[in-house]
């Protein structure tokens, strides 16, 4: 079904996770792991994991003996990471866009393109601003975003999946800075349709937002091997932020 806000029904369609079903989980833990090393994360801190899905990524903290907290704003997606909660891993329905806690988190992630979503550029401002009060003094915030230039310069007007015998047609343009994704399917017969929005935040906008808010720019790179940030090469922008 076509909506206004779109995520509300696509994150928690059982679709969604069938088409991107195939995502790299040893690309994931490789990724997390050379962040924790990086970072240098013990399991005293805690994190918080924003916008979590399923849980996968929590999961896969808690198994290296973090607290982890995961929060997402599709219900359907936190009753199935809830079947993995324990005393050091809990999850919650929550609106990034609201607070959530107060000088509480060691670390705050935000991962594989997890914020952008809104119509309005300002919501992500509040998203910036509630991670900041929830974080400790000296956290810090990790955001992996996609590449602008290099989606941009990579991207496919039309493409078919064929996943689970489902058949999604996607279209994708580029309107009023943003990427919209249209979806089409049948399955069992019913015609479906679902669309993604997803500004274009480069560094700037980032950068922007962050100062608003008193964060500071600690590291840069450019891809889950946390290889340094190309601006024509790089596949992954991922910005580390010092409250």
């Amino acid at each position: 079904m076509k909506t206004a806000v779109w995520y509300k029904d696509w994150f928690n369609s059982p679709y969604y996770h069938i088409l991107y079903k195939n995502r790299d989980e040893n690309e994931a833990a490789l990724f997390i792991d050379n962040l924790i090393k990086y970072l240098k994360i013990s399991n005293k801190d805690t994190v918080w994991d924003l916008a979590c899905g399923k849980g996968r990524h929590s999961i896969y903290l808690n198994s290296k003996g973090l607290n982890v907290t995961g929060t997402d704003l599709a219900d359907n997606n936190i009753v199935e990471a809830n079947k993995s909660s324990n005393e050091r891993l809990e999850f919650y329905v929550h609106d990034m866009r609201t607070p959530f806690r107060i000088n509480y988190f060691s670390y705050v992630f935000n991962l594989f393109t997890s914020i952008g979503y809104f119509e309005n550029k300002k919501d992500n401002l509040k998203v910036f601003k509630g991670v900041y009060n929830a974080l400790k003094p000296e956290g810090r915030l990790v955001v992996d975003f996609f590449n602008c230039k290099r989606v941009l310069d990579c991207m496919l007007p039309e493409e078919t999946k064929i996943i689970d015998g489902i058949t999604f047609k996607i279209s994708k343009s580029v309107v009023e800075g943003k990427i919209v994704k249209h979806i089409e399917f049948s399955d069992n017969g019913n015609a479906c349709f679902f669309e993604e929005k997803v500004s274009l935040l480069n560094k700037e906008d980032f950068m922007m937002m962050a100062a608003q808010c008193g964060f500071k720019l600690e590291s840069e790179f450019g891809d889950y091997t946390l290889q340094p940030f190309d601006p024509e090469k790089s596949e992954r922008l991922i910005l580390i932020f010092r409250k």
